[in-house]
């Protein structure tokens, strides 16, 4: 015997999951409590890194604008002096003497522009570390810079561009970018490429405040610091980790590639997705395709709202913010990296003051609701008492009395209703149950007498030797509307099959009536369409409900084989000889369809070792579960079969039939009465 579970009071139960409830909601809004405070201290200071990154942006703007300007102004100057190469390196010189954010100035010219001056010939100007401006003629098989990328690319441009960053050709260290110009003569063929260097250290100086010692250390020079402090920080990663409390910008093509860091040993030699790989940073992959295709991230630019925050974690395990913009007229992105801020100790107090608050609260509405809830569903417990006494079949238990108007109260008064139907309905039941039985036994008794009134003896001749039948009916319902019938009169054999339109006892008070009136009729005449006309009269008059019969009617000579047969609407029987055909029949109406009709009568003669196979429609049309029909196909391919493996015995092939149709509808239910009869003449 089981062991009957603890009883557990509703109430409790309610009371614990109101309190669950509770402490579920309570723990969100603390802790969406907790984020809006620490999004509304972090706001103020989200605004001023922001700021400070645009002013980075702008300098770097303002940079490469002068460098460019510098540049395009002396384009001119030099197409004007083509015819006067010697002058070149004048000009050279004083743009770079002119502005002193270009490090270094050169044209240099296609391959023999000047057969005198050789295949090379590049006037060229730097400023040297003591601020002095060196002249040079640049350019020879050890430096062919008619094969560099840089030249052959700004060849191919229409007009001015960046190109990508490099290293100095002179000592291979300093690192440069350049701004290049087509040179074209008149003609319009461009002729020379004109390059101011620009040094990428000396933008992360003027943009960031970065200054390099001679040891590479990094001195940081806050910008927005009264007092110009600095601060050592000699260790970065991917995005200038080791932050020590310091906010860090770099510079990135489109590439990936530093251009500016406050480690000089990243600027060029370092590449962002490279770099991204071997963290394998999510974050950082994401970072830096946002600036790579020139987008801009963490501020919104219809509202001050922060709508992403970039965090991740360093090995110091500080969350940063990361702020990116694109520099315009360039493939470049500038990108700020901030250390989140400790969150506000206002912040931190308010949330557990709302915590506080939010508990003792949740403490008082549980001892409250428990309170509220015991009183409400205490009238709960009566009800489940009575209904146990309902259960045991007494349904005159008193029920408890509810003042108020509630659900409750209605549950009561659907209790109240409950046992009177219970006992109107127990009583209506004995009363119906004793009449389903009486009519079950009556039709029990009906399908008796039905099946009683067919064949119900095989083989129903023994003693004769020139014939065999087999006959089998089993109806959809208790009493079916099928019929099959057959005797021996002067040595022939007459013989029907019939389906009576609709089921049920109509159907099968139509059947009997029918085979009554075969046997009568037959008894008085041979001729199976006098039989057909006489039964289609009888069936005919006072046919109120117009129900109507299928029926095949055949008499065999058994001495001479031949048969004589008329079909009424029913379906054409198979003869089964050697093969397998289906007999031809012509076309009559249904038995009781209306008076007067004529019916046409056939013959043939039936060969030894022949059977009739007549069936009705419950053997063709035999549904599954997908409605699809068993047909006279499949009927017609497994009599050939029986025939072939010599199992055409009447009795064996119905058997086989009726198997073969159980398998095909499987599991679905029987839809029509299935009949069939099967004749075999084996008159030598």
């Amino acid at each position: 015997m089981s062991k009957k579970p603890k009883f557990r009071s509703f109430s409790k139960r309610l009371t614990r999951w109101i309190a669950f409830t509770q402490l579920i909601v309570m723990v969100f809004v603390s802790y969406w409590i907790f984020v809006l405070a620490k999004n509304i201290v972090l706001m103020e200071e989200a605004s001023l890194h922001k700021s400070s990154l645009l002013s980075a942006k702008a300098s770097v703007g303002r940079i490469l604008s002068e460098v460019y300007t510098a540049t395009n102004n002396r384009v001119d100057e030099i197409q004007e002096n083509l015819g006067q190469p010697d002058k070149l390196a004048d000009i050279m010189s004083k743009v770079v003497a002119q502005n002193p954010t270009i490090r270094s100035c050169g044209v240099s010219f296609v391959d023999n522009y000047y057969p005198q001056k050789g295949r090379w010939f590049c006037p060229y100007a730097v400023r040297g570390d003591d601020g002095k401006i060196e002249k040079r003629i640049i350019g020879s098989a050890s430096r062919d810079y008619l094969k560099e990328e840089w030249f052959t690319e700004a060849l191919k441009a229409d007009s001015s561009y960046w190109s990508k960053p490099f290293f100095d050709a002179s000592d291979s260290i300093t690192p440069l970018v350049a701004c290049m110009m087509p040179i074209r003569d008149k003609q319009g063929k461009t002729v020379a490429i004109l390059g101011a260097d620009l040094s990428l250290s000396w933008i992360t100086k003027k943009a960031f405040g970065f200054i390099y010692s001679d040891n590479d250390t990094v001195k940081i020079q806050f910008g927005n610091s009264p007092n110009g402090r600095q601060k050592d920080d000699s260790d970065f990663s991917l995005l200038n980790i080791d932050w020590r409390g310091v906010t860090k910008k770099f510079i990135i093509d489109q590439d990936g590639t530093y251009l500016a860091h406050p480690d000089k040993n990243f600027i060029i030699k370092e590449n962002y997705f490279e770099l991204a790989k071997t963290t394998k940073d999510s974050i950082d992959d994401y970072v830096g395709h946002q600036m790579a295709a020139g987008k801009r991230g963490a501020y919104s630019e219809k509202n001050t709202d922060i709508i992403t925050s970039l965090k991740f974690f360093d090995s110091h395990f500080w969350s940063v913010y990361i702020f990116y913009e694109p520099i315009e007229h360039t493939n470049w992105s500038i990108a700020s990296v901030v250390p989140t801020i400790m969150i506000d100790p206002i912040a931190n107090g308010l949330g557990v003051i709302m915590l506080v608050l939010i508990a003792l609260a949740l403490l008082v509405t549980r001892i409250a609701g428990h309170m509220i809830i015991k009183r409400a569903t205490k009238p709960l417990s009566h009800l489940a008492v009575s209904a146990s006494e309902v259960a045991k079949g007494n349904f005159s238990a008193p029920l408890p009395v509810i003042k108020h108007n509630d659900e409750i109260r209605q549950l009561r008064d659907s209790f109240d209703s409950m046992q009177r139907s219970l006992t109107h309905y127990v009583d209506e039941l004995k009363s119906t149950t004793a009449s389903k039985a009486a009519i079950e036994n009556e039709l029990k008794i009906a399908h008796d007498i039905q099946m009683s009134m067919l064949p119900k003896t095989f083989p129903p001749y023994p003693e004769r030797d020139d014939i065999d039948i087999y006959g089998f009916l089993k109806p959809a319902k208790d009493v079916g509307g099928d019929l099959f019938d057959f005797y021996i009169h002067n040595e022939k054999l007459f013989f029907c099959i019939g389906d009576v339109s609709g089921k049920g006892v109509p159907a099968s008070l139509v059947m009997a009536v029918t085979r009554s009136l075969f046997r009568n009729i037959s008894a008085h005449t041979s001729e199976p369409e006098r039989i057909a006309y006489t039964l289609n009269e009888a069936l005919a008059e006072g046919n109120e409900t117009a129900m109507f019969v299928t029926a095949f009617i055949g008499v065999l000579d058994l001495e001479r084989g031949h048969m004589s047969y008329c079909n009424a609407g029913h379906n054409n029987p198979l003869i089964i000889g050697k093969e397998v055909s289906m007999l031809s029949c012509d076309p009559n109406l249904p038995l009781g369809v209306m008076d007067g009709v004529t019916f046409e009568k056939q013959e043939m003669v039936i060969e030894p070792q022949t059977t009739i196979f007549l069936y009705t429609d419950g053997l063709n049309e035999a549904e599954d579960i997908r409605h699809d029909q068993f047909d006279i196909e499949r009927v017609m391919d497994l009599a050939t079969s029986l025939v072939k493996e010599g199992q055409d015995q009447p009795t064996t092939m119905i058997q086989k039939m009726t198997e073969a149709v159980h398998v095909f509808v499987g599991e679905a239910e029987q839809s029509d009465d299935l009949t069939m009869l099967a004749i075999k003449y084996l008159k030598e």
